[in-house]
C-alpha cells in the first residue's frame, strides 16, 4: 500500500510524519538535557536554548525541503525515462504494423519530440550512403517541403563539425544561427534552415543514428528558446537514439521478413502465397470481365544448359520485367515457382491477347536470349481452382501445339535434306 501510494504522489520516497517527530524531539531533549546540566546556578535564562532549538528546526525543514526538491526532480526523470522507454517498446513491438520506413520514422520522431521537456519540434535526416547526401524524411513543426529543396551534405552540418567528422556523439547548440554562419552553407539555405519553423530555432539537440556501425542518419530535436537542452537531456536522448536504432533495425528486418515471406526474392513479384491472399480482395468490373493468366517460359531448361542457371535467373528476371510492363498497376502478378508466372487482370480478352503478343516482341527485341513463352487465359469469375485449372489445360496445349509444329519443321528440314 505504501508503494503504491508513492506512485499516486509521484514521489520516489517520503518519511511518516512518526520519523519527522522523532528527528525533531529526539535532539531537541538532548540540546535541554545538556543546557540544563551545562547551565549556571544562577541568572540563567531559556532564551538560549530557544533560539538553538528554533535554529534546528529551521535548518531541519530546509534540508528536508531541498530534500524533497531533489527527490521530485529525480522522479521526473524517472518518469521521463519510463515513458521513453514505454515509446521505444512500442514502436520496437508494433515495428509491423507500420505500412512503410517513413511513417514508422515518423511515430519515432513524434515520441521523441514528447519525451524531451526542452523539444518543440524536431526532424529525422537520412544519410546516404554512396554520397552522404542529406534528406529530411520526417519533421515535427518544421516546413518539410521548403527543407527538402536544399542539397547538403553531411559535412556541411553542425554534427559532422562539432564531432571532427566521426559522427558518434549528442551535440547541443544553443545558438544555432552562430553556428549555421560558420558553416558552407549558402545564406539562402541558411536561411531556409532558420525558417522552416512556425518560431525561430534557437536551439539544438543533435543525435547521430547508428545501425550495425554504419550511420544512418541525424535525429535533431529544436526549441525556440536558447539554452533549452540540459546535460541530462543530452544523455536521455542518447540513450534514445541508441534505442532507436535497435527498433529501426528491427523494423527493417522485419519488413526483410515480410518481403521474404510474400513476395518472389527473385522478381519482386507476389509468391504463391501472396496471390492467394490477395485473390479475395480482387475487385470484379462486369463491363471488363476479369481473367486468369498463366505464363510459362519454352526454354528456360535450354537457357540454363547452355548458358549457366545465372544466366538462366536473368531470363526469369527479364520475362518478369516484361510482365511487369504490360500490367503493374492493374492486375495481380505472381511467380509461381520455377519458369510460371500467373496474372490476373481485367478484360477485355482481346486487349489481353495484344498485350501478349507486344510482350513476345519486345522480349525478342530487348534480349539476347531468344526468349519465348507459352500462355493460357480463363474467364475468372471467383472460382480459382475452376479458372487455373482451365488456364493450365490451355497454356499447356499451347506448348504441345508448339513442340509438334518444331518436330515438323525438323522433320521437313530433314526430309528436303535426303531430297537433296
Amino acid at each position: 500500500m505504501k508503494l503504491r501510494d508513492n506512485f499516486k504522489r509521484k514521489t520516489i520516497d517520503r518519511l511518516d510524519y512518526r520519523y519527522h517527530l522523532l528527528l525533531l524531539i529526539v535532539p531537541i531533549c538532548l540540546f535541554v538535557l545538556l543546557f540544563i546540566f551545562n547551565a549556571p546556578t544562577e541568572n540563567w535564562t531559556i532564551l538560549p536554548l530557544l533560539f538553538v532549538c528554533i535554529i534546528y528546526i529551521f535548518a531541519y525543514s530546509l534540508t528536508y525541503y531541498l530534500h524533497q526538491g531533489r527527490l521530485t526532480r529525480l522522479w521526473q526523470h524517472l518518469e521521463q525515462v519510463v515513458t521513453m522507454n514505454d515509446a521505444i517498446y512500442e514502436l520496437a513491438h508494433l515495428s509491423s504494423h507500420y505500412k512503410n520506413e517513413h511513417a514508422f520514422l515518423d511515430a519515432l520522431l513524434n515520441k521523441a519530440v514528447y519525451v524531451i521537456n526542452g523539444a518543440e519540434m524536431g526532424s529525422i535526416i537520412k544519410v546516404n550512403e554512396n554520397n552522404n547526401k542529406l534528406h529530411f524524411e520526417a519533421g515535427v513543426g518544421l516546413d518539410l517541403t521548403k527543407l527538402r529543396l536544399l542539397d547538403f551534405t553531411l559535412e556541411q552540418t553542425f554534427e559532422y563539425r562539432l564531432t571532427k567528422g566521426r559522427c558518434d556523439q549528442v551535440v547541443v547548440v544553443n545558438n544555432i544561427e552562430n553556428i549555421n554562419a560558420g558553416s558552407t552553407l549558402s545564406k539562402e539555405d541558411q536561411q531556409v534552415l532558420l525558417t522552416a519553423s512556425k518560431q525561430p530555432i534557437r536551439s539544438t539537440l543533435s543525435s547521430p543514428i547508428r545501425i550495425d556501425g554504419r550511420l544512418y542518419g541525424m535525429l535533431n530535436l529544436d526549441s525556440s528558446s536558447v539554452g533549452a537542452f540540459s546535460d541530462y537531456d543530452r544523455n536521455l536522448v542518447s540513450i534514445l537514439t541508441h534505442e532507436a536504432s535497435n527498433a529501426i533495425a528491427l523494423y527493417q528486418k522485419s519488413q526483410q521478413i515480410t518481403k521474404l515471406a510474400n513476395f518472389d526474392s527473385l522478381t519482386g513479384l507476389y509468391n504463391r502465397k501472396n496471390f492467394e491472399d490477395e485473390l479475395q480482395h480482387w475487385q470484379q468490373k462486369p463491363h471488363l470481365g476479369s481473367f486468369l493468366l498463366i505464363i510459362d517460359m519454352d526454354n528456360l531448361k535450354a537457357i540454363n544448359d547452355a548458358y549457366g542457371h545465372q544466366m538462366g535467373d536473368i531470363a526469369i528476371i527479364q520475362t518478369a520485367n516484361a510482365i511487369l510492363k504490360c500490367w503493374q498497376n492493374n492486375a495481380i502478378i505472381s511467380r509461381f515457382g520455377g519458369d510460371e508466372f500467373v496474372v490476373l487482370c481485367h478484360g477485355p480478352q482481346t486487349q489481353i491477347e495484344q498485350d501478349l503478343e507486344n510482350m513476345r516482341k519486345n522480349l525478342n527485341h530487348e534480349s539476347e536470349l531468344n526468349l519465348s513463352f507459352s500462355y493460357g487465359i480463363a474467364i475468372f469469375e471467383n472460382d480459382w481452382s475452376q479458372s487455373f485449372k482451365i488456364a493450365d489445360h490451355a497454356m499447356y496445349e499451347q506448348k504441345r501445339a508448339k513442340k509438334k509444329a518444331i518436330k515438323a519443321l525438323e522433320a521437313f528440314a530433314i526430309k528436303a535434306q535426303h531430297t537433296n
